[in-house]
């Protein structure tokens, strides 16, 4: 679908990116923007910034960047024309009848392909298990203690001991193999030509929020490697946005969401009445996922398995969904590894206590410190104190880590006053830690830059027009947008430049708008998020524009000057480059 540039601005301007953004990302506000942790990489210091008053936003650990398209098309997997019509249904626009466009049809019409298989996929495998084909997936299933009706409500299926059943099924609906092999359920090889990726296995359809078949995890019968196999990810499967179970949240879940490390454990939790059970999908758990949670509640129930790794899982998920502003408890399931042993070992109600009992993640975390000292040794037992001080740092409000100093020196018999001194001390000596990194970093940014030196002052200037418009009028007949030479600077100079001759101002997330692909648009908005360092106003930063306009100006004239074939334009050149010696700029 084609939309005029009008439409596409209007749609923009009408859905702020700080609200759209702010429904998946936790943001607090930092001077004029505000800041969170990136939602397209792992991070534990929040270097996501978005500006209201530019309406992009950026990441300074990944470089992620653009305006509120980008942010939907990056997150959403969507093409710019159904972000564009997202945002548009939500401001409560109305489409204009426009005609499709090639490309954007194209990759429409392969999701929905891809959608319609695995559709028909999910009805295949369900119909397998209920056959005698079947009978040794539904032998498991019963063996596990899974009813039928929740077989039936979860989609549950079997994939044929052959390995070219659903292959085959589907050429006979008609499916070309281009379109299949971009389902991910089917392995393509020179030798053995088409095959199904999933054989033997029970199956077990994973749904997106509308209830579409997205993916499939297999579970197989037998002693074969892998035990459970997943899906690769699609056009419409992306496993760190996606959880097992999500298809079953509906509203805000104010009695908070329980993750699990499994398909059964979800299963057998939905069983016994706990419907707000989920799971990630053969993958760590994300910052995204912490993410996508925040959509549906505040607080997080983790129930992961009791043994060493489920420790370590739960130890990494706990910081990721405390940054995302998630509350978060930790379930005991001892005796018991995981939740499917535990509903068979004992019953729903005793679940309920214990997530009644569920412990605090702090304290959860201070017990699994406490396991690897000597209580009973005053050395040992004084090491655990000071591992505890430090995480009490982890609290960026004083309150609340008041809050927990008292009730952790309660809990372990130390006086209060004594332990918050010892709080202060890490702090203190954190803080020098943090003094010294950071001049080491600034040290190494300084020696090996990213940009070359005249690419960094063209994006230098830019960013300082955007954020000063006199400077378009104090460097008039000086600089131009001719001057910028590189690409993607000059289209940015182009468009920077028509936007203040034709409104006197510069509108940042606009331009974001005129390039097609992620990776420019995420370079286009580095340029307008460059960290600039603070100038004295009166005098160190006339001296450093007066530098950088003299950088960009003698680039662009000797890049002319390598191209030029006429005489007197040389001399021009040459007269311009004399001038450009003597530059000092009125500012």
């Amino acid at each position: 679908m084609y939309y005029e540039e009008e439409f596409v601005e209007e749609v923009r301007r009408q859905n702020d990116i700080v609200d759209i953004i702010s429904s998946y990302v936790n943001l607090k506000r930092s001077g004029s923007n505000y800041v969170g942790l990136c939602p397209f990489h792992n991070e534990k210091t929040a270097s996501f910034s978005v500006s209201p008053g530019k309406q992009m936003y950026y990441c300074f650990g990944c470089g992620a960047g653009g305006n509120v398209f980008t942010f939907l098309m990056e997150y959403e997997n969507l093409t710019f024309v159904e972000a564009l019509e997202q945002l548009a249904e939500k401001a409560g626009m109305e489409l204009p009848k426009k005609s499709n466009s090639a490309a954007d049809r194209k990759r429409r019409d392969m999701r929905d392909s891809i959608l319609e298989i695995n559709k028909l996929a999910a009805h295949y495998y369900f119909a397998k298990l209920k056959s005698d084909a079947g009978q040794a997936g539904w032998q498991y299933l019963l063996n596990r203690q899974i009813k039928p009706e929740t077989i039936v409500k979860f989609g549950l299926g079997f994939s044929d001991k052959g390995e070219g059943g659903l292959y085959r099924y589907m050429k006979s609906k008609g499916y070309p193999d281009a379109i299949l092999k971009e389902t991910g359920l089917f392995t393509y090889d020179e030798k053995r030509g088409a095959y199904d990726k999933f054989w033997n296995r029970v199956m077990f359809p994973i749904l997106d929020r509308n209830n579409r078949v997205i993916a499939f995890g297999g579970r197989v019968m037998g002693e074969a490697k892998p035990k459970y196999l997943n899906s690769p990810e699609t056009l419409v499967f992306d496993k760190s946005r996606n959880l097992y179970g999500l298809n079953f949240l509906h509203g805000k879940q104010e009695g908070g969401v329980i993750i699990c490390e499994g398909y059964m454990d979800v299963i057998a939790l939905h069983q016994a009445g706990f419907t707000n059970a989920v799971a990630s999908l053969g993958t760590a758990f994300t910052s995204q996922h912490s993410s996508l949670l925040k959509r549906y509640t505040d607080l997080v129930y983790l129930c992961y398995d009791s043994d060493g790794a489920g420790v370590r899982a739960a130890l990494r998920a706990i910081p990721m969904l405390k940054e995302a502003g998630l509350r978060v408890k930790v379930i005991d399931m001892r005796p018991y590894k995981d939740p499917d042993e535990f509903m068979k070992g004992l019953s729903p109600e005793e679940f309920s206590r214990r997530i009644k009992e569920a412990k605090n993640s702090f304290f959860y975390e201070v017990d699994i410190i406490k396991n690897e000292y000597d209580m009973k040794d005053p050395e040992s037992k004084t090491r655990f104190m000071n591992e505890v001080a430090k995480k009490c740092l982890t609290f960026d409000n004083e309150i609340e880590r008041n809050n927990y100093i008292e009730a952790f020196a309660r809990e372990y018999g130390a006086r209060s006053e004594d332990f918050r001194k010892l709080v202060a001390y890490h702090s203190a000596k954190m803080a020098g830690i943090d003094y010294e990194r950071r001049k080491k970093e600034r040290k190494q940014n300084a020696s090996g830059s990213r940009e070359d030196g005249m690419a960094k002052s063209q994006g230098v200037f830019l960013t300082w027009l955007c954020n000063d418009f006199s400077l378009f009028e104090k460097t008039k007949g000086i600089v131009s947008e001719d001057d910028f030479v590189d690409e993607p600077y000059h289209r940015v100079a182009e468009l920077m430049y028509e936007q203040y001759r034709t409104t006197g101002k510069v509108e940042p997330a606009k331009i974001v708008s005129q390039f097609q692909s992620r990776e420019e648009q995420s370079l286009v908005a580095g340029i307008f998020n460059k960290e600039l360092k603070e100038i004295d106003r009166d005098s160190g930063q006339k001296k450093a524009i007066n530098e950088v306009v003299r950088n960009i100006k003698k680039y662009s004239l000797d890049f002319r000057s390598r191209r030029v074939t006429d005489l007197a334009e040389l001399q021009n050149l040459i007269e311009e480059k004399r001038k450009l010696q003597n530059l000092q700029l009125d500012l």
